[in-house]
């Protein structure tokens, strides 16, 4: 690891010249009022930390990242001329969508598969993972979305889900989670239903909260910003070309439910 220190953390440097950004960004001037985020879209793991001891197979899970979505997100953005900004590296290094100091953020654990480079961690070693990977991705949200702020925005957070999980089977084909405000996530629930070939989840397989969740916490309910959080079942998507239709999807049925969202509630 580079010793070399950072003045904000005071922890050593993570990420050097060999690894890559921690953040990527698509569009960031789109013109559409949609504002898209995936935080678990990538898998890398910063050289230091020698894969955390966790194996090729296992990185090829759903345990290092969100099979598809970047895809998917990558697709949706082009279609709907709409930024877009991704997590570069697995959430196994931090996990984007937690507060830093849940256990969660950094498992030990992820499902029954042991992450030997998660074990002990010290509060420094937490620390740069932090500064490195973490504070960059939302702060790169946070700035984006600060130069929105006279214009309209509806945060649109993109994950994917496993079709199983434990070893129980999910067979709902995508899911509309929400917490406080779930304005736009009924009406594209709404929508999917009439699609006529889906299995849809209403808060699930999982549903926000600010004990489980932080980035529609963060940057959809604080800023007081419609948002919601799309889940998409991992299989549809692990192709380009299941990538390219559930995109194709969305646009239309994103466009649609803004535009009642936006006919309903004048914003």
């Amino acid at each position: 690891m580079c010793e070399r220190r950072n003045r904000d953390q005071h922890a050593p440097m993570l990420l050097t010249a060999e690894d890559p950004a921690p953040v990527r960004v698509l569009r960031e001037t789109g013109a559409s009022d949609l504002f898209l985020t995936a935080d678990h879209a990538g898998r890398v793991i910063p050289k230091a930390l020698d894969q955390l001891g966790v194996s090729d197979a296992d990185m090829e899970r759903h345990i290092a990242w969100d099979i598809g979505i970047a895809g998917v997100t990558e697709h949706l953005s082009a279609l709907l001329d709409a930024t877009a900004v991704f997590q570069t590296y697995s959430r196994l290094v931090i996990d984007c969508n937690r507060n830093p100091s849940w256990p969660s953020a950094m498992p030990e654990i992820s499902e029954h598969t042991p992450i030997p480079g998660n074990r002990n961690l010290s509060a420094e070693a937490k620390a740069a993972r932090v500064a490195a990977v973490f504070t960059p991705y939302h702060d790169r949200i946070r700035g984006l979305l600060d130069a929105r702020a006279n214009r309209r925005t509806v945060l649109v957070a993109m994950h994917s889900f496993t079709p199983s999980f434990k070893g129980e089977s999910r067979a709902m084909h995508v899911g509309m989670l929400y917490n406080k405000d779930a304005r736009l996530a009924k009406i594209l629930l709404d929508l999917l239903r009439r699609e006529g070939d889906l299995v849809i989840g209403d808060n699930a397989p999982y549903a926000v909260t600010e004990d489980s969740d932080y980035g529609v916490p963060t940057h959809g309910e604080k800023r007081g910003l419609p948002h919601v959080e799309i889940e998409i079942r991992q299989d549809l998507i692990a192709t380009q070309e299941g990538q390219q239709a559930w995109a194709r999807r969305f646009a239309r049925l994103l466009t649609q439910a803004d535009a009642t969202l936006k006919a309903a509630s004048n914003i």
